[in-house]
């Protein structure tokens, strides 16, 4: 599905990796490893098209990204550090419009289900800034439930949640990787990621395990 070839990004005057090549199938996830200031971040955000790499190339079913644009776009959900939620909406109409921005529109029933699967059942209508950290992150995640995306790249997903949370999170992605879809993620937290196929990939500078 995703094929990364020669891959090379810099940060100033520092090279964060240069020559990175791995090939992600369908029914696989990816742990991308690494200590802070290694690139992970600055890897996921290439492979969303959010930044263009010094070098390389990234393909996705045999396309560059930047030949597909929107066509990949479509096929791509991103969850990156910052939850991207709208403080003055609520979590229905955060995610409502998520979904239209993934150009992946959901009905509001669908909307209230994945709010109430998230633990945010009575929390649909008030306005995000009302709800913890952890409840934030909750409403970001949901889109996990309604997206039909069959790549799914995260960011430190297990930051701030709770234990429940944590466990209901790993259901979804062993579920999606289940289901043929592939993941990228990175994650400092000890969790069982998935039963299915694990690649991992350590990145420049951080200790090899």
């Amino acid at each position: 599905m995703l094929e990364v070839e020669d891959l090379s990004c810099r940060r100033g005057d520092r090279t964060l990796f240069t020559g990175l090549s791995f090939r992600l199938a369908a029914s696989t996830l990816l742990h991308v490893r690494g200590r802070n200031g290694s690139g992970k971040t600055t890897l996921l955000r290439a492979l969303c098209g959010l930044l263009r790499p010094d070098a390389g190339s990234i393909r996705w079913r045999g396309e560059t990204i930047d030949a597909l644009a929107d066509d990949y776009n479509r096929e791509v959900l991103y969850f990156g550090h910052l939850n991207g939620i709208k403080a003055d909406l609520t979590g229905q109409e955060n995610l409502r419009v998520a979904a239209m921005l993934d150009q992946d529109p959901v009905n509001d029933a669908a909307i209230l289900s994945a709010l109430a699967r998230i633990g945010l059942a009575g929390f649909e209508d008030l306005p995000t800034r009302m709800l913890s950290q952890g409840q934030k992150k909750r409403v970001a995640l949901a889109r996990l439930i309604l997206s039909k995306a069959p790549l799914w790249i995260l960011d430190e997903p297990f930051t701030a949640l709770d234990t429940d949370a944590v466990a209901l999170l790993e259901q979804l992605i062993a579920g999606h990787v289940a289901d043929g879809g592939a993941v990228v993620l990175t994650t400092h937290q000890e969790v069982q990621l998935t039963r299915g196929e694990i690649q991992r990939l350590t990145l420049a500078g951080s200790p090899s395990q």
